[in-house]
């Protein structure tokens, strides 16, 4: 069998829009539901929700046979729980808070086989289909796609040296704990915030390097893809529901 391709990744790589959803609701109806709504990729997010790998995989099975990619994020930059997700068959992973180079490197060792990375090795998992994957062990990171994720002023400062570690394949802003280091909590649209997160954007594409962006502020998304992010979350399970549900029961008062 051959070794599953990644398709957000190879369109990153080359340069290709890509429009996502962010799941944090944990239950694969609402994952297989929001599947076949045509967005590029999913975010199965366990970092801000209470599932874990068993849901993951639940998750992953479910929208396997939809052309979207799952992204996952676990719950903090840990090579433990970052080989569980990438044993379960997770190949994109959203590391959070990573606020240094050197924190970068690690979630890199993380999602590596030795000698190069510290990723442990089983030969029985779903990531390799149960051993039916030939030289999973020697070719994993073909299609392991890493991101991590800046949210602090300390991070942005070192935003050149985290962009540029060997084997990260993007940056992703969060506007929502950038506004609270920025000192304006609960404003992730606040203009500081929008400006710092802008030059990010150009820094990155300056580099070469894909950026990423969550806001349920449109207009400031529309912002960002201008300014050159590549992989752009335009909305939450929840947010969506909830707005929906409140609509509707508005217009029968």
């Amino acid at each position: 069998m051959n070794l599953p391709a990644n398709a957000f990744k190879a369109a990153l790589r080359a340069g290709r829009t890509q429009i996502g959803i962010w799941n944090s609701l944990s239950d694969p109806a609402v994952a297989e539901l929001l599947a076949g709504c045509g967005y590029d990729w999913m975010m199965f997010d366990t970092e801000h929700s209470t599932a874990g790998p068993n849901e993951v995989i639940s998750f992953l099975r479910t929208v396997a046979p939809y052309p979207v990619s799952a992204v996952v994020r676990p719950g903090w930059n840990n090579p433990v729980e970052i080989k569980k997700l990438l044993d379960a068959g997770a190949q994109t992973l959203l590391i959070p808070y990573v606020q240094s180079a050197e924190e970068a490197r690690q979630a890199v060792a993380a999602v590596t086989y030795p000698p190069k990375g510290v990723r442990g090795v089983s030969g029985m998992t779903r990531a390799n289909r149960y051993g039916a994957v030939a030289n999973y062990a020697t070719r994993a990171n073909e299609e392991i796609c890493l991101l991590v994720q800046v949210e602090t002023r300390e991070a942005l400062s070192q935003l050149r040296e985290i962009a540029q570690v060997p084997g990260v394949d993007g940056v992703f802003f969060g506007p929502a704990d950038l506004a609270a280091s920025f000192g304006h909590p609960g404003q992730p649209s606040h203009p500081e915030v929008r400006q710092a997160i802008l030059e990010g954007i150009g820094v990155l594409r300056g580099l070469g390097v894909p950026a990423g962006i969550l806001s349920l502020d449109q207009d400031f998304l529309r912002e960002a893809r201008a300014a050159g992010a590549l992989f752009i979350a335009v909305d939450t399970d929840s947010g969506l529901l909830r707005r929906s549900a409140l609509a509707r029961r508005a217009d029968w008062s």
